[in-house]
């Protein structure tokens, strides 16, 4: 079961859930999502691997700052992490939705004005235990020149009821938000 916009944001006091919204979301949020925007990208600029046990992610570059209003051009073939103004807070525990006691997990998607555009958005799942914002990878697929400023809605988040108990919540190392790793570091 999707958690319309409207739930979220009853639900939000008790169980956290995302923080950080922009006054459209929290007064007047469109459909059943809540967006979120931009606050940073960052350029990747060496090397990486990833190892049975271990891994190193390519170091990454800060290019836009967030609160800055500033623009990040995409150039054909750009590519860039970029990181929410929006934290999130999937809770732990399961709760109590509708008569259905399910753990929450948020689910992304782009905004259509990126594909519209020739930009390549890619997520991965947030499963419940994580906490702080979400980083996405944003390509320009495209034959052309196109400008993001900083603060713009480049995602929608639904929150989906999973059903069945957890083995375990998410205890892994991009807990807070990391962009990359430090340095080569085994995988837990």
């Amino acid at each position: 079961m999707i958690l319309t916009a409207r739930k979220v944001l009853e639900m939000r006091e008790e169980h956290g859930m995302i923080h950080n919204l922009a006054d459209r979301e929290l007064e007047n949020p469109e459909g059943v999502g809540l967006e979120v925007r931009l606050g940073e990208a960052f350029e990747l600029s060496s090397d990486g691997f990833l190892h049975r046990d271990t891994r190193d992610t390519p170091d990454s570059d800060k290019v836009l700052e967030e609160g800055s209003g500033d623009t990040l051009v995409l150039e054909p073939g750009d590519y860039y992490l970029i990181k929410t103004r929006e934290t999130v807070e999937v809770p732990s525990d399961a709760v109590e939705v509708g008569g259905t006691e399910a753990h929450l997990m948020p689910d992304v998607y782009p905004r259509s004005t990126l594909q519209r555009s020739g930009l390549y958005f890619k997520g991965t799942n947030t499963n419940p235990g994580y906490e702080g914002p979400l980083i996405f990878g944003l390509k320009n697929v495209s034959n052309q020149t196109f400008e993001i400023q900083e603060g713009a809605r480049v995602a929608e988040i639904v929150f989906k009821q999973a059903i069945g108990g957890l083995v375990r919540d998410y205890e892994g190392q991009w807990q807070g938000g990391r962009v990359s790793t430090d340095e080569e570091e085994e995988q837990i």
